[in-house]
C-alpha cells in the first residue's frame, strides 16, 4: 500500500513538473453546418470561414447555417481565410 502511494505521488509531481496539459479543441471557425438527418440525427461541422462557404456545403442535404456561439475570433494554428473573389461572383450572373 505504501508502494502504491509513494508511486502516486511521484507520477503526480512528474506530471506537474513537466506541464502536462490535456488535450483540447480550441480551433473554431465562426459558422456551422447543421446537416439535416431525419432518421439517422444529422451532424454539425464548425469548420467555415464565411456564410457562402457553409452554404455551399448544406446546398442539397436539407440543413442550414448558423453562427458559431463559441468563436472566440483567430487562433494560433487556424487556417487563413480563403481571398474574396474579385469581379463577378457566383449568382451575380454570367455563366457558372
Amino acid at each position: 500500500m505504501r508502494r502504491i502511494l509513494i508511486a502516486l505521488a511521484l507520477c503526480a509531481v512528474g506530471f506537474t513538473a513537466a506541464g502536462i496539459e490535456p488535450a483540447s479543441a480550441e480551433i473554431t471557425y465562426p459558422w456551422c453546418a447543421q446537416y439535416g438527418g431525419k432518421r439517422d440525427g444529422g451532424g454539425r461541422n464548425c469548420g467555415f470561414w464565411t456564410f457562402q462557404q457553409c452554404m455551399a456545403t448544406v446546398s442539397g442535404t436539407g440543413g442550414f447555417c448558423e453562427a458559431n456561439a463559441m468563436y472566440r475570433g483567430p487562433q494560433p494554428g487556424m487556417v487563413p481565410p480563403p481571398p474574396q473573389p474579385r469581379g463577378r461572383g457566383y449568382g451575380v450572373g454570367g455563366m457558372y
